[in-house]
């Protein structure tokens, strides 16, 4: 018979089983939300706290304005502009290309700048804004404004936009700002400058405005911004300042340099121009030179190919990377070292037959010219080849090596921009380091006598060149070659930078100074240069050059023989007033045959311009 009351009794139990099982799980689980509640309100309140206080506000970088760069009169040579860009943040995109097929109905842009764009695109990451379109009209930002609802990612600003009103004139020397790269950011932040960056896109690439980036650069400046759910700014919550850039002040004369340049029209070639008292470069010519405007927002591909395939090397740094031979310009300092080393009397003469002879090797002068008996005096007003490959036994090579280096040949002249070249200043330890193989090693007595008439192993910048013709100038002191004279804040208070004081004194009799300077006036008045300098107003001192770049082996230099690429460098060195010189200078034009027909008249040119403020159309040039 069925127990009804013993299924009801195990009905009731399973009932209670199932309620207690289920008041646990509940009590478990309001035990957790408890527990979670306790860690949210207590243990983590602080910091979600401040997350929740991140959502609503923004920081913002604000990046300062960058120093301008002015010549020695106040002439501007690097400045900013307000300009309106259109920057995008590529994740915040759907599609690139649909996105940039719609904006170019309502902005203008250029094939160019689309391939600009997407470079930095690829190279900026998509989370950072990459500048699509810079240089917007009024007209055009207004109307982009009121369309901005379309184009979620895209974002109107405004920035301050480098620009180089001299164009290419003195583009070497100013340089250049473009977009900062990972290898930047690398250098930056080895240097505790990241923070200092952000928000700016721009550093400068070459020139001043490489070498004094920090200068010009500033503080970078904040601003806390509240901000809308979809991150547009509402109010601003604080806010720093940035502090602007110093502004710099260059030693260059714009006038002097405009004519420099001018004197180089068709030509290729360097010119550096020294004020010998104090180390101020007064101009600086690398030709041919470019724009550098093309470089703020990142070039285009078409000009960058133009400017890099070029065989003019248009990017080249002639006066600071370049290094040639420098031919008869050598020949006034080799003539100070024998006197000043002892090796030999100003009086003493030679005969020179037109060639000097050495073992069973011939060494001519140029042009097989023949000038009998040479002294010293002589030897430089008609640039007797032979009478310094006599030297060379006498001196030798390390002596020599010896006497040129305080100078500045063969070392870093110490001007204040980045990626000088020292060259060469042949010893024989040089070649004991340059050469690897043993028998490559052994120094020559042959090599030496090239050494001494500028030519062999001798490879030096223009830069050096003018700056020993300064030191030359000024009896031996040597002050450092510089641009940069001062920097001014954005309160006016100027800040002097330049030292005026020389780095080092050659020691030099003052009557070995004195044989040296009276040849190279001779030189000016009845020497290789007096055509150049014919009809001066002030007494000049200089030597020409010709460096010799093809060996014909034997045979008659003639110029039309030889490929317009491989004819003869013309140098010219000087300074003026002789008495007491305020400028000293250095000039090579490639390939330009004697260093008389081409490149003295520069230097008379420039001289002029300097010491009798003239302008070109006004100038004697040689015949």
């Amino acid at each position: 018979m069925f127990d009804f009351k013993s299924a009801a009794q195990r009905e009731k139990g399973r009932f209670l089983l199932r309620a207690w099982v289920a008041a646990a799980i509940v009590l478990v689980a309001f035990s957790l939300l408890g527990m979670r509640l306790w860690v949210l309100q207590v243990e983590e309140h602080e910091g979600l706290l401040q997350r929740a206080d991140r959502n609503r506000t923004a920081v913002v970088p604000i990046a300062p304005r960058r120093g301008e760069i002015v010549d020695r009169n106040g002439e501007v040579l690097a400045r900013n502009y307000l300009s309106y860009t259109l920057d995008v943040v590529p994740a915040e995109v759907d599609s690139i290309d649909r996105l940039l097929q719609e904006l170019s109905k309502v902005v203008t842009l250029s094939p160019s700048s689309i391939r600009l764009f997407k470079r930095r695109v690829a190279d900026s990451g998509r989370y950072n804004e990459v500048m699509l379109r810079n240089d917007l009209t009024d007209l055009e930002g207004a109307f982009f404004a009121a369309q901005a609802f379309r184009f979620p990612g895209v974002k109107l600003k405004a920035r301050w936009v480098r620009q180089y009103p001299q164009g290419a004139v003195a583009a070497h020397v100013v340089g250049y700002v473009g977009r900062i790269s990972e290898a930047d950011l690398q250098v930056l932040d080895g240097q505790g400058e990241l923070g200092n960056y952000r928000g700016t896109d721009i550093i400068g690439k070459q020139g001043v405005e490489r070498a004094w980036e920090q200068t010009l650069h500033g503080t970078t400046g904040i601003e806390s911004v509240e901000v809308t759910a979809r991150g547009e700014p509402m109010r601003t919550l604080h806010r720093i300042d940035p502090e602007p850039g110093s502004d710099l002040v260059l030693s260059l004369d714009m006038r002097l340099q405009r004519i420099a340049e001018a004197t180089f029209v068709g030509k290729r070639g360097a010119l550096v121009a020294i004020d010998p008292q104090n180390g101020q470069i007064l101009a600086y010519v690398s030709q041919p030179s470019f724009d550098p405007n093309l470089f703020v927002g990142g070039i285009d591909h078409e000009s960058w190919r133009e400017l890099n395939e070029s065989e003019d090397v248009p990017l080249l740094n002639r006066p600071l990377l370049g290094t040639y031979p420098i031919g008869s310009t050598y020949k006034p300092f080799v003539a100070l070292a024998a006197l000043e080393l002892g090796k030999r009397d100003a009086k003493t003469r030679i005969y020179d037959p037109g060639y000097f002879e050495m073992g069973n090797q011939r060494f001519r002068n140029a042009g097989s010219a023949a000038y009998g008996h040479v002294d010293m005096h002589k030897s430089l007003v008609v640039s007797s080849d032979t009478y310094y490959y006599s030297l060379a036994p006498e001196i030798g090579i390390d002596a020599l090596h010896g006497f040129m280096k305080p100078f500045g040949f063969g070392q870093q002249t110490g001007i204040d921009l980045k990626g000088e070249r020292t060259g060469v200043l042949p010893s024989t330890d040089w070649k004991r380091r340059a050469f690897r193989k043993p028998e490559q090693q052994r120094w020559f007595g042959g090599e030496t006598v090239s050494a001494v008439i500028g030519q062999g192993y001798n490879a030096f910048t223009i830069m050096q060149l003018a700056q020993a013709t300064s030191v030359l100038a000024n009896g031996g002191r040597y002050y450092r070659p510089h641009l940069v004279m001062a920097a001014k804040d954005r309160h006016g208070n100027t800040r002097r930078i330049e030292s005026l004081e020389p780095e080092h004194v050659i020691d030099i009799k003052p009557e070995h100074i004195k044989v040296v300077h009276d040849a190279l006036i001779d030189v000016t008045k009845k020497g290789t240069a007096r055509r150049a300098f014919a009809g001066a107003a002030y007494t000049a001192a200089g030597k020409t050059g010709t460096a010799q770049l093809f060996n014909l082996k034997g045979t008659k230099y003639r110029r039309d023989d030889v490929d317009e690429r491989l004819r003869d460098h013309a140098l010219f060195m000087g300074f003026a007033p002789a008495e007491n010189p305020t400028i000293a200078l250095a000039v090579l034009v490639e390939n330009g045959g004697w260093g008389s027909e081409t490149a003295a008249p520069i230097a008379r040119t420039v001289m002029d311009a300097w010491l009798l403020q003239t302008e070109p159309d006004a100038v004697v040039t040689a015949p």
